[in-house]
């Protein structure tokens, strides 16, 4: 059933938002990674604080027919065209980060702002970090994650074993779900 995130394909934490320098491409990005990843059967699980930073996603997860569900606190007010997308409110922002931690199969960071990349760390951090042997897909595009990628070759490497398979990169949107794919293929291994 479109909309329905509790049975289907893989849940996928993502993270993002077309706020900031870049607006139009950024929008474009989230809107066509969301309509890759739906037709691959994902669902989306996302975190709306007050506001959804991220409705190019929304759409484009259900332009092409896939679920989502938002995870928002008490206050939050869907925009018009989105007024018909599953909400499950929650008040406490903690108990919302362990809730999509919980959901999550994948965490994915799209490029975003400051706030969704700590956003998607914490709730990666919330969810057991590398010991829940939970994959994170990063996609660098124009080097979003190029700090995370320098980072995870020199902390991550040398603390958690088999790093690469727990946080991997990309930089085009086309191969997204390739390496969520070989990620999901990796954590069932």
């Amino acid at each position: 059933m479109v909309g329905d995130v509790a049975a289907g394909g893989p849940v996928l934490a993502v993270f993002g938002s077309d706020k900031g320098p870049g607006d139009a491409e950024r929008a474009a990005i989230l809107s066509q990674a969301g309509a890759i990843l739906a037709r691959h059967g994902a669902r989306v699980v996302l975190i709306a604080d007050g506001a959804l930073d991220n409705v190019p996603l929304v759409t484009g997860v259900r332009s092409a027919g896939g679920a989502v569900l938002v995870l928002a606190d008490d206050g939050f007010v869907a925009p018009p065209a989105l007024s018909d997308v599953p909400v499950e409110r929650i008040d406490d922002p903690e108990v919302r980060l362990r809730r999509i931690g919980e959901m999550a199969d994948v965490f994915v960071g799209l490029p975003g702002s400051l706030a969704s990349g700590a956003a998607l760390y914490r709730a990666w951090a919330r969810a057991g970090a590398g010991a829940s042997k939970k994959p994170v897909v990063l996609l660098n595009h124009h080097r979003a994650y190029e700090s995370v990628r320098g980072f995870a070759a020199d902390i991550f490497s040398h603390s958690i074993g088999h790093s690469d398979r727990i946080v991997t990169f990309t930089s085009e949107v086309d191969d997204l779900w390739n390496k969520v794919a070989w990620a999901l293929n990796q954590k069932a291994a």
